[in-house]
């Protein structure tokens, strides 16, 4: 992907109303959609009377749609406040995923506050950063995931991002999004430590190879342990099992039929 006059020249692009002023951002700020669909958030923050917005739109399979330059501000954040500096539209580029949220468990079926129902396979069971008890959770796609991860380092790389935060850490007990099937800590931590590494050399190559178990419902296989890499062998499908060699900065270097790198967030060790 390549950054053009404050827009990701790969996505479809649109004109959002909602907007302040200009922007010099320092920081990212991660959401989930709540919401059945992309259009639905699109069409959202299109609509000039429900004055919300945000940069960008990532749908199920990765694809982008991108609401506002760069160099705009979108109005994503609300009341918010991070290391001393409050509302953080003033500083953040917004990214909605389009993801349901939290669910709530009828009997075998998963329900989201819409209405759609969703399978166990679409599900995690887990604490929420700023929670005390588990509760059930839609999960992201691994595609999702990818695009997110590859957009934050781009925008890192083109307006030296320092802080990549989701709306739940910002806006505690008002916000709980991207929520715990969202695995924001490791991702900003590959990001922001990346810069200038040699993430092949860092590897750390086990001992003992283990058996891992996929646990997306697909999961590319990648030349090199980063997002950015391009994918070497057809997609993992969800329980196949892998036998993993090395380890780098959340990812794991597998043999199946082929070797290469996938992420950990998406292999359960056995």
């Amino acid at each position: 992907m390549k950054i053009s006059q404050h827009r990701i020249q790969e996505a479809a692009q649109k004109d959002s109303p909602n907007h302040g002023g200009t922007l010099n951002p320092d920081t990212i700020v991660i959401h989930y959609t709540a919401g059945p669909s992309a259009e639905s958030a699109v069409n959202t923050m299109m609509d000039p009377d429900r004055k919300v917005s945000a940069h960008l739109v990532v749908d199920f399979d990765g694809s982008i749609t991108q609401l506002l330059p760069f160099n705009a501000i979108a109005w994503h954040a609300g009341k918010s406040s991070h290391n001393g500096r409050d509302g953080l539209n003033k500083y953040s580029i917004g990214i909605e995923i389009v993801n349901a949220g939290r669910l709530l468990k009828s009997g075998t079926v998963y329900k989201s506050w819409f209405g759609r129902k969703y399978s166990v396979e679409d599900v995690i069971y887990a604490y929420h950063r700023n929670e005390e008890k588990p509760a059930y959770w839609h999960s992201y796609e691994e595609a999702q995931i990818t695009a997110v991860e590859e957009i934050c380092s781009l925008l890192t790389a083109e307006y030296s991002i320092k802080h990549i935060l989701g709306h739940e850490e910002i806006s505690p007990g008002r916000k709980i999004n991207p929520g715990p099937a969202f695995p924001l800590d490791k991702m900003r931590n590959r990001v922001l430590n990346s810069a200038g590494r040699d993430e092949d050399d860092a590897a750390e190559e086990l001992q003992q190879p283990k058996k891992g178990i996929v646990t997306a419902s697909k999961l590319n296989i990648r030349s090199g342990p980063n997002a950015s890499r391009e994918k070497v062998a057809r997609a993992l499908n969800k329980g196949s099992e892998v036998k993993i060699l090395k380890k780098s900065n959340g990812w794991y270097y597998v043999s199946v039929d082929v070797e290469g790198w996938v992420s950990s967030d998406y292999i359960q060790e056995s």
